[in-house]
């Protein structure tokens, strides 16, 4: 399968408001992009940020667009996954059939604990396994057409990962991956990992596929083909470029979609 690429979203700071958010997204697929990514947070480590709606942005930017594929991380853990399964199937017929699930289990303890919610890591992997299986059943009880499922993981931690073979794809995150791309060797590492779990095993919505593989990093628009061409040898299925405050505000972003995604192995 071919590379496709995102552009990744913030939903904090400068770029926690919902309008500026469907603005991006469809400048990006009038400007060739595959996809967008969303992030999902309640709250943020930085005092008076603004923390928008994942979700409303999604409905938001499926009702604005007709192409591009909306990626929307899900901290499922912390979620009640009734009102996931009610929210992203609406979402889903909204676009087209044109949104991707990414669940994982969060970067902020915070996020539970000022809630009342078990922050433990291992409590907050039960939660999510069981809540994907209810979420899948949920979906197949309503008759909705399957949402293909990414599970995100931190890599070399392998818990994550595993999750993604059960399912439709896989996001792994590396340590320090806002201050430099993650080595192809050490991505490698993991797609292999996933590649192997899959291997003869068949999902529901892929069917005997491979499963997708996203990676996020950043590039400059002269010199992003080379610089994805080794994670796209690599099993790379999904480019996310990483657009956010690290790389400056959200003008620096909108500039950077202008000049839109790489031609390589399109």
């Amino acid at each position: 399968m071919g590379v496709k690429y995102a552009i990744g979203l913030p939903t904090v700071g400068d770029f926690g408001d919902v309008r500026g958010l469907v603005d991006l997204a469809v400048s990006a697929e009038r400007h060739g992009w595959d996809g967008v990514h969303l992030w999902d947070h309640v709250l943020y480590h930085e005092p008076g940020w603004p923390v928008t709606s994942s979700t409303v942005a999604a409905a938001a930017i499926a009702a604005a667009t007709g192409r591009i594929r909306i990626i929307l991380t899900v901290v499922l853990p912390r979620r009640q996954v009734q009102e996931v399964a009610q929210d992203t199937a609406a979402i889903d017929a909204l676009s087209g059939r044109r949104l991707t699930v990414l669940t994982t289990i969060g970067s902020m303890d915070r996020e539970y604990t000022e809630f009342g919610l078990d922050p433990d890591m291992r409590a907050r992997g039960r939660a999510l396994d069981e809540r994907l299986d209810r979420l899948t059943e949920l979906w197949a009880r309503w008759g909705v057409p399957r949402v293909p499922v990414w599970c995100g993981g931190r890599w070399p931690h392998r818990a994550g990962l595993r999750r993604a073979a059960r399912f439709d794809g896989a996001m792994p995150t590396f340590d320090q991956q806002r201050t430099r791309n993650v080595a192809v060797d050490e991505f490698a590492e993991a797609t292999s990992f996933v590649r192997t779990l899959t291997a003869g095993q068949p999902d529901i919505a892929r069917g005997n596929g491979q499963p997708d593989i996203a990676l996020e990093g950043a590039t400059e628009a002269a010199s992003a083909a080379a610089q994805i061409a080794p994670y796209a040898a690599a099993g790379m299925t999904w480019w996310i470029e990483a657009l956010g405050w690290w790389r400056g505000d959200r003008t620096a972003a909108a500039s950077r979609i202008l000049q839109g995604p790489p031609a390589v192995t399109r």
